[in-house]
């Protein structure tokens, strides 16, 4: 939840150079690409969901971003193309993490960009994930079986798989609600229906926390790894 309002936060202090482009891998309702479409980014946005492609069109107000429907693990886009990819609410539901990570290596530019969001494994990210957000009749607001534990990763199971791909992981911050009992609000406001997608950015404050391990969700960065040297 929020992630767009936190990511464009934290690349505000970042404007972009002229043609400079930026792809959002799981776009969803295209939140987050108008959110990097206002920062000066060229945005291509992608999701698997036809659904949520067009649902991504309806809402956006001529902010010239590129909408396709392409599953994050064959994107089937250029290489070399990208200086920033944010990969949001895919690594924690995909069963082929390598696969997004190799994609992500493939496109982005050298000197470019590879952010993401992520569950870590831990017992309270199981309370949430799985009970909270998938099970619990007051709160649940996901399918069952959309979040599974082999799926949830720690920080240091995707800094090995990034580096595998290519990539070199970099900071991991926190990335929670200011207060959860906003979230919890927020979380029963949509499952009632009484709240909706573009909504829940403004009800739950989420913040970044540098310090410490993650203990739910947490955001990344990696950038790509320097080629080896030739002998």
């Amino acid at each position: 939840m929020s992630t767009s309002a936190a990511c464009s936060r934290r690349w505000a202090s970042r404007r972009p150079a002229a043609g400079s482009r930026a792809l959002v891998v799981g776009s969803g309702r295209g939140l987050l690409a108008r959110g990097l479409a206002r920062l000066g980014f060229e945005v291509v946005a992608a999701d698997s969901s036809p659904a949520a492609t067009a649902l991504a069109q309806e809402a956006d107000d001529a902010h010239g971003i590129t909408y396709l429907t392409a599953p994050a693990e064959e994107l089937g886009l250029p290489d070399d193309s990208f200086d920033l990819l944010y990969c949001a609410d895919t690594l924690e539901i995909t069963e082929r993490p390598d696969a997004v990570l190799a994609q992500a290596a493939r496109v982005l530019r050298p000197g470019g960009a590879f952010v993401y969001d992520t569950v870590n494994r831990t017992p309270i990210s199981r309370l949430i994930y799985f009970g909270a957000f998938q099970a619990f009749p007051g709160t649940r607001i996901m399918p069952r079986g959309r979040y599974a534990a082999h799926r949830l990763r720690r920080p240091a199971e995707l800094a090995e798989a990034l580096d595998q791909a290519g990539l070199s992981a970099q900071d991991v911050s926190a990335f929670k609600p200011r207060d959860v009992r906003s979230l919890v609000r927020a979380t029963r406001g949509r499952r009632r229906g009484t709240l909706t997608e573009d909504q829940l950015p403004a009800l739950v404050d989420m913040v970044l926390k540098p310090e410490g391990s993650p203990v739910v969700t947490y955001l990344g960065h990696a950038i790509p790894s320097p080629p080896a040297p030739k002998l």
